[in-house]
């Protein structure tokens, strides 16, 4: 990179939830270069995630600009538009569909290439948020065409690469990274009072009858050991949406039930309350690897068995598979040092020698410098799926934010270039409204009464 460029550094960041921008926004903060100034544009694509004000304070990431967007008013942003300079970076932080979306239509604004229409376009770059334990072919393939697709673990980066190399795909955007937000102060002992958290899942499980056993399970905990302070540590409130959708919200299921004075729910950073956690908690939460990285005990449910729906799956190996029947009994787990090495937490001083995590995103900044700095600038964006290779899947999937088969906004694309008025924006909220009570209330009721 050149020596101006690390004292000033453009990224824009475009995120669909709240997890999601955090992600994000903490990405594009470790892959600066560390003496570089940078400038932090956010953009929250406008759908049914879109995070509250609430949910954004609690991430506490803040960022020089932040507005919300359609797809198209992103990419005419992206085009130089309406933005003084064109960006150096940028973090594409959506479910893997937005981001194939994405890299389609920004080809398109930037006709077809790097420099002859736009003169300059920035690095490309997304990933996952947590642990990846479902579609995963899927949601990568959804993901090629990105300069550098993001790998929070070895683990993950091999499974990456075998994935785009087994159907022909490059597999060089491929990056080894960390998660972001690891971090904290390391365990050193017990709290006073011992606090057992538990991590819930907006949709692991999803039946309210396995997730009734939990919270029954957790509150039956906090009863037969009253010297621990027990939490449920819940991501939303109730009529809030996150990554994924959450239909029966533990705050309903627990109305009326008979808890005792040691058991109650918590919402805020999961890191603050990581520090005053002694047993956390899980079926499958990236929370799990929060912990490990302090080397805070944490324990992942086998109670619902061991199962791909659930994602508990990712941990076998690990040492932390355990029931409640074990933690009632005082069960202490420990960590597999290998394990935890691979999955790209507790890097440091493990038998394997996983490195630093404070150089984890060395190769990707390496990488991303390289490119600035490539000669006539960066080549189109190629990914994999095009109207030849996938024309029964690539074109609803553009649809869906209103771009054509060749990523151009379709005729009747929501206008640009102006803020909604202010019946726009009540209406707008009415809809989400409407729309989070189906999923949470009326929606269980209609599934309940198919099944009578």
């Amino acid at each position: 990179m050149p020596a101006s460029a690390t004292k000033s550094l453009r990224v824009a960041v475009l995120a669909d939830s709240d997890t999601r921008w955090k992600w994000g926004a903490l990405t594009a903060q470790r892959l600066a270069p560390a003496d570089s100034e940078i400038r932090l544009d956010g953009y929250l694509l406008r759908g049914r995630a879109t995070p509250t004000a609430r949910q954004l304070r609690e991430v506490g990431v803040r960022a020089d600009s932040l507005r919300e967007v359609t797809g198209v008013e992103f990419l005419r942003a992206m085009t130089g538009a309406t933005t003084e300079e064109p960006y150096d970076l940028l973090v594409l932080a959506l479910v893997g569909g937005g981001v194939q979306a994405m890299l389609h239509g920004l080809r398109s604004a930037w006709g077809g290439g790097g420099s002859d229409t736009f003169g300059k376009r920035p690095v490309v770059v997304t990933g996952y948020v947590g642990v990846v334990y479902e579609k995963l072919a899927d949601g990568l393939l959804l993901r090629h065409g990105a300069d550098l697709v993001l790998a929070n673990s070895r683990h993950d980066a091999d499974r990456f690469r075998a994935v785009y190399e087994g159907v022909g795909a490059d597999a060089s955007a491929v990056t080894e990274v960390a998660l972001p937000f690891l971090g904290g102060a390391p365990y050193t002992g017990e709290h006073e009072p011992y606090t057992v958290v538990f991590a819930a899942q907006p949709s692991v499980p999803d039946s309210r009858e396995d997730r009734t056993y939990l919270l029954n399970r957790l509150i039956e905990h906090a009863r037969r050991h009253p010297e621990r302070e027990v939490l449920l540590k819940l991501r939303s409130k109730p009529g809030e949406h996150t990554t994924h959708i959450e239909e029966l919200p533990y705050q309903k299921l627990v109305q009326g039930a008979d808890a005792p004075a040691n058991f109650r729910l918590v919402y805020g950073h999961m890191g603050e309350v990581l520090d005053r956690t002694d047993l956390l908690v899980t079926i499958s939460s990236t929370a799990a690897l929060e912990a490990l990285h302090r080397r805070i005990p944490t324990v992942v449910l086998t109670d619902l068995g061991v199962r791909e729906v659930l994602g508990n799956h990712h941990f076998t190996g690990s040492g932390c598979l355990a029931s409640w029947d074990q933690l009632d009994a005082g069960h202490r787990p420990a960590a597999d040092e290998e394990w935890v090495a691979r999955q790209g937490v507790a890097a440091g001083g493990t038998p394997s020698g996983g490195g630093s995590y404070e150089t984890a995103f060395d190769t990707a900044r390496e990488r991303i410098a390289g490119l600035l700095e490539r000669p006539g600038g960066l080549p189109p964006l190629n990914p994999y799926y095009t109207p030849e290779t996938a024309p029964g899947y690539l074109p609803g999937i553009l649809a869906r934010h209103h771009l054509g088969p060749d990523g151009a906004p379709l005729p009747g694309a929501p206008a640009v270039g102006k803020e909604p008025g202010p019946v726009r924006r009540i209406v707008r909220r009415a809809a989400r409204g409407a729309y989070r009570h189906g999923v949470q209330r009326v929606a269980p009721v209609i599934r309940r009464m198919g099944e009578l």
